[in-house]
C-alpha cells in the first residue's frame, strides 16, 4: 500500500490501530477477553454448557456459537436495545463470529459441551465485527482449556483465528477502518484467517464504486500479513 497517504491518526496505510488483549476480563465467564482496538472495545465472554443442540445430539461432537450485541451508547447517541427478534445485521455479524471461532476448535475432541461467546460492544469506531473474532478466540481458548480441565482430556483448541478489515477510501487502500473511514469507503472488505494462514471468511462489497482483481489481492494480502501479527498478540495474551 502507498506509503503517502494521511489518515485520521497518522497511521500508514496499512498499519493497525494500537490494539490490547486483556484476558480474564470477566470474573465468573470460563473464558474472556477485552479486546481494544484504536478507539474500539469489545468484551467477548466464553460460557461452557454440558449438552449440544438437539440436531447434534449423538454424534459426540461439541458445538461453538457467538452471539453479538451492541450497547445503547457504543455510539454517539443511543441505540435501542435489541430485545427478542435481533436485526438482520445482528444475525449476520454473529453468524459471521460463529463460523469463524469454529474453525478455532476440533468438535470431535471437544465432545458433546456447546460454548457460547458473546461479544458486547462497549465502544465502537469501526472494526466490531472483527474485533470480536480476534478477542472471541482468546475467549475460546480458555474455555477449551476449561472442559479439558473438567473432562481430563487434551484441549480441543487447535489454532487461534483472527479478523481486520480494510477498504478503499478515496482512492487509497486502507487497513483496519476506523468509523470515518468505513463510512466513506467506496469499498469495504472483511478478512478472516487462521494462524498459518489460511483463510476462513472473504467478505468484499462495492458499497459506493467498484474493485479490481489486483486491488482485492493487495488488501487480502496486506490483511493476512496483519492477522499474523494479531495470532501473535493472541498467543502473547494466553502466554
Amino acid at each position: 500500500m502507498p506509503e503517502s497517504t494521511t489518515r485520521n491518526d497518522g497511521r500508514a496505510p496499512g498499519a493497525l490501530r494500537p490494539i490490547t488483549l486483556e484476558r480474564g476480563a470477566s470474573l465468573y465467564a470460563e473464558g474472556s477477553c477485552l479486546i481494544t482496538a484504536g478507539r474500539t472495545r469489545v468484551l467477548c465472554t466464553a460460557s461452557v454448557e454440558q449438552g449440544v443442540p438437539g440436531w447434534r445430539k449423538g454424534k459426540g461432537e461439541g458445538w461453538v456459537t457467538a452471539e453479538y450485541a451492541m450497547l445503547p451508547r457504543a455510539t454517539g447517541s443511543r441505540n435501542r436495545r435489541e430485545r427478542g427478534q435481533v436485526g438482520g445485521r445482528t444475525q449476520e455479524i454473529q453468524r459471521l463470529i460463529g463460523r469463524s471461532l469454529r474453525a478455532c476448535v476440533d468438535m470431535a475432541a471437544l465432545g458433546e459441551w456447546t460454548i457460547t461467546i458473546d461479544c458486547d460492544v462497549l465502544q465502537a469506531d469501526g472494526g466490531t465485527r472483527t474485533a470480536s473474532i480476534t478477542g472471541g478466540a482468546v475467549a475460546l481458548h480458555d474455555a477449551c482449556a476449561w472442559v479439558a480441565e473438567k473432562t481430563g482430556a487434551p484441549s480441543a483448541f487447535r489454532h487461534f483465528v483472527a479478523a481486520i478489515s480494510g477498504g478503499l477510501v478515496g482512492g487509497d487502500l486502507l487497513l483496519d477502518l476506523d468509523y470515518s473511514e468505513d463510512v466513506r469507503a467506496e469499498v469495504d472488505l472483511n478478512v478472516v484467517a487462521r494462524e498459518g494462514g489460511g483463510l476462513i471468511e472473504v467478505q468484499g462489497t462495492g458499497e459506493h464504486g467498484d474493485f479490481t482483481p489486483e486491488q482485492l489481492a493487495q488488501l487480502v494480502g496486506t490483511a493476512s500479513s496483519a492477522i499474523r501479527q494479531l495470532n501473535g498478540m493472541q498467543r502473547g495474551a494466553v502466554g
